[in-house]
């Protein structure tokens, strides 16, 4: 169930390539132990235009969706592990980051649930 959505620069997508930040992503979101392989979800969005504090250096936003119930200690090892990981495959860049938000059991709805 959790989605990871991942802003960069378009650069970052010449230093690595999509497919192996995905993988990343979601191999750091699977040593965490919260989520099973097939219910993880990570996609990319590289910019080429963007403005970064008025600067256009490289960076690396990861936007985690994940359904409500995991407390603050599990959100924190979880952001962690996928800095963590970012950070070593691609250390060159200087901004490297994650939000982790909840989805609402309440409304959240999908194809399957009809």
């Amino acid at each position: 169930m959790p989605h990871f959505v991942i802003d960069c620069s378009e650069n970052v997508i010449r230093l690595k390539s999509a497919e192996e930040i995905i993988q990343e992503v979601f191999n750091a979101a699977l040593s965490t132990d919260l989520f099973i392989a097939s219910e993880i979800k990570v996609r990319i969005n590289p910019f080429s235009n963007y403005n970064n504090g008025n600067t256009l250096d490289d960076f690396i936003h990861v936007f985690g969706y994940i359904m409500e119930g995991r407390n603050a200690d599990q959100k924190a090892k979880l952001s962690k592990a996928i800095v963590t990981k970012l950070n070593e495959i691609l250390s060159e860049v200087p901004v490297i980051s994650i939000n982790i938000k909840d989805f609402e059991k309440a409304s959240y709805f999908n194809k399957t649930m009809i």
